[in-house]
């Protein structure tokens, strides 16, 4: 097949120096645009689309935005059968292992008798550090085994640039990851219906157990709650989570979701300015912004329409016609800054140079490739817009045209009729001197003696 290309000699250096990268997030209108944070990342979560981006693969400590790793393997566990919400779970001496001073804590005793709803409330809404060791023990039996657990998932969602120490976040230099790959991970958990309820709720309640009364608890996530920062001017209506960290190595960071007219996003950012009760608290400020660049600045937009003809291609052996049109087997929409004309994007048309009857109505004829500022959204299947019959008689005789057409027999039947007039010019010279010796024989004029 011989390409078409549309993308001109800038764009084609600028993907193949990017070709091992990942994709650069469009800018919106305003190219400034920015979050004060040292990474950060914000996505379409229903179509996986990278919205915004910032050294969003530089490796970071996530804190406490691991527990989101944590309780994701317990849930996918009880999806398999291990255990349900309402499990009972005795606490083990385990319980504090990893866990130094000044680690959140929802007082969890050793002995203690809770449920596994328990523990993914207390592990996700005040942050308890004692809790994941609890729900790692509930599913892998150890927590080295748990903490293996985390990192084969981590890998098998795509988390290239992560690796868990432990089940909760507190600092360990080998405890390390990504904007990128918290964004993976996040978008995985909020697959999870019960996930989505928990890290959305203001607060739990821990019923009373074998050795407490009942414990209040409330949402680290100022987006979702004001109970902590007594600041209504922080929360986000339409944030549904997910999740905070912060240790003094990791800095403050948030995983957020937010849902609005149809749509989440889902914003991380890593290592955001400080926060307490009665400071600034900037990086929720910096992630309602983003979310709200999301949803303000970008829309879902078709950027290749199925019944769009493309182009069309020669056919030969065909008496109905001597053309065919191929248009996309089906369309292609991308969440873009508003403003941007797909008819901008840049065609990567994959076809023959030609065809040949028959060919049926739906058959896959090429591809098309649609990129826009170095950025790949996707290829796409061409098809046929409708059935062209063979015709024998133009079969047959453009095999008889195509066969006399080649060197090879061209240069057979020069030497054939080379080889013809070679034996008619014989048959007339030659001919001719046998036809006149034959004339003097029967004149009597032979060779010999005379009388």
């Amino acid at each position: 097949m011989k390409k078409y290309h549309s993308l001109s000699a800038f764009f084609l250096a600028l993907i193949l120096l990017t070709g091992l990268c990942a994709p650069a997030a469009l800018a919106a209108g305003d190219d400034s645009f920015d979050v004060n944070a040292t990474s950060a990342i914000l996505i379409d979560a229903d179509y996986n689309e990278v919205l915004f981006e910032k050294a969003a693969d530089e490796r970071r400590y996530p804190a406490s935005i691991t527990k989101v790793m944590t309780c994701l393997l317990a849930l996918e566990a009880m999806d398999r059968g291990a255990f349900t919400m309402d499990t009972q779970v005795t606490l083990e001496d385990t319980l504090y292992l990893g866990i130094g001073e000044g680690g959140s804590t929802a007082g969890l005793k050793v002995g203690e008798i809770v449920t596994i709803r328990d523990l993914l409330n207390c592990a996700l809404i005040p942050s308890a550090n004692e809790a994941c060791n609890a729900l790692a023990v509930a599913v892998a039996d150890t927590i080295p085994a748990f903490v293996e657990l985390m990192n084969a998932r981590a890998a098998e969602l795509g988390m290239s640039s992560t690796h868990f120490a432990n089940t909760h976040g507190y600092h360990n230099d080998d405890h390390y990851t990504t904007a990128r790959d918290v964004a993976r991970m996040c978008q995985e958990a909020m697959k999870h219906p019960e996930f989505r309820q928990i890290v959305s709720s203001v607060r739990y309640t821990v019923p009373a157990t074998n050795m407490s009364p009942p414990r209040n608890t409330h949402d680290t996530n100022f987006l979702i709650s004001n109970f902590i920062s007594g600041r209504s001017d922080l929360l986000y209506r339409y944030a549904i989570g997910i999740k905070t960290g912060s240790t003094p190595e990791a800095g403050h960071c948030l995983a957020s979701a937010a849902e609005k007219d149809g749509r989440m996003m889902i914003a991380v950012l890593l290592q955001g300015e400080s926060v307490s009760a009665s400071a600034d608290a900037n990086y929720f400020v910096e992630s309602k912004r983003l979310l709200e660049h999301g949803f303000n600045d970008f829309s879902r937009t078709e950027v290749l329409s199925p019944i769009e003809p493309i182009r069309t291609v020669p056919v030969s052996y065909c008496a109905q016609q001597d053309y065919i049109t191929v248009q996309p087997a089906q369309g292609l929409e991308a969440t873009l800054p508003k403003g941007v004309d797909s008819a901008s994007f840049d065609r990567d048309i994959d076809l023959p140079e030609t065809l040949a009857a028959p060919i049926q109505k739906g058959q896959v004829l090429g591809t098309i490739r649609l990129s826009y500022e170095g950025r790949d959204f996707g290829t796409v299947d061409l098809v046929a817009t409708t059935t062209l019959e063979r015709s024998q008689l133009l079969y047959i005789l453009q095999h008889i045209q195509a066969f006399f057409g080649h060197t090879l027999v061209k240069l057979l039947l020069l030497v054939l009729v080379l080889v013809l007039l070679a034996f008619v010019l014989n048959r007339l010279v030659f001919g001719n001197r046998r036809r006149r010796r034959g004339r003097y024989n029967s004149s009597g004029y032979r060779g010999g003696r005379g009388r």
